[in-house]
């Protein structure tokens, strides 16, 4: 059993590589620039080629401002590369785990978002997210999963838990953040569990929300942060989305649902505080041996 991972060198791609070693589980782990997702030539000779019995796509447009001025790359990289992938996957009998995003969705609900739920995007970055997984679930139907997550955050790259991690420490100005859009800051550990745990579990084909448990605005996720960084938590200011005007559009509410983990062996993933605080020192310690 080998496995492949696309966009491996993202901060999910990372994680996931570190969760197959933990299972003993073989794989070929691969940049966006060694296979180009957008060149169906290429998938397929790369998926022949290494066979696998499992594809996880963690290649993505994730510029979600830059997707409104470069809707074709964007639409190239998260809905044609899919649809690249779920062929080859079905010409060598694998299965595919599409990550997709909350973005799909238009923000305006009360409470979360069930995986059947219809697809409204307000924003490019949406619409390309939601190709991408109709050309997975219709090419492969019963073997492929779509993982839509939110509010991705670890030690790697750039990310918003990362940000205020350093603010926090190195800075003793104000901190103003965004208190009126609510979701599901994600510790990409636990993602990547989650992903090679349905895999592993032989789970119904379908769509899974792969969000760690509770809710939070983005001021209330920073507040935390502060918090477990013992720091003055009464310098992050509550501000409006209004205040930080954005080329594209920002879900509202993007609170997932997990009813679908029912369905399956796997229990559905921990409380974002816990998670956040198990993550802390691993970030603390990227950020400070870049100083």
């Amino acid at each position: 059993m080998k496995w492949l991972i696309t966009g491996a060198s993202g901060q999910l791609g990372l994680a996931l590589q570190e969760e197959l070693i933990k299972k003993g589980i073989e794989f070929v782990a691969a940049k966006s620039s060694e296979v180009d997702i957008t060149k169906p030539l290429i998938v397929n000779q790369v998926v022949d080629l290494i066979k696998p019995s499992v594809i996880i796509n963690a290649a993505a447009w994730t510029d979600v401002d830059g997707a409104e001025s470069n809707k074709s790359a964007a639409y190239s990289v998260n809905s044609f590369g899919p649809q690249n992938l779920a062929i080859a996957a079905s010409n060598v009998g694998a299965q595919l785990v599409q990550i997709s995003t909350d973005y799909v969705f238009s923000g305006e609900a009360t409470k979360p978002w069930n995986e059947n739920a219809v697809h409204r995007p307000k924003s490019v970055y949406g619409s390309t997210k939601s190709g991408g997984e109709s050309f997975v679930l219709t090419t492969l139907p019963s073997t492929s999963y779509v993982v839509r997550t939110a509010w991705l955050y670890s030690a790697d790259g750039k990310n918003f838990a990362k940000t205020m991690i350093n603010l926090a420490i190195n800075s003793v100005s104000e901190v103003k953040v965004v208190n009126d859009q609510l979701g599901q800051p994600t510790f990409a550990g636990d993602l990547a569990k989650q992903i090679v745990d349905l895999v592993l579990s032989g789970a119904p084909a379908g769509i899974y929300h792969g969000t760690n448990s509770g809710q939070a605005t983005w001021f209330e996720f920073a507040q935390e942060i502060f918090k477990l960084a013992g720091t003055d938590v009464s310098r992050v200011k509550p501000v409006s989305t209004s205040e930080f005007p954005r080329p594209a559009k920002r879900p509202a509410y993007s609170v997932l649902g997990h009813e679908a983990w029912a369905n399956t062996t796997v229990p559905t993933m921990r409380d974002w505080r816990i998670a956040l605080a198990d993550a802390m020192p691993a970030i603390v310690s990227a950020i400070n041996a870049k100083e």
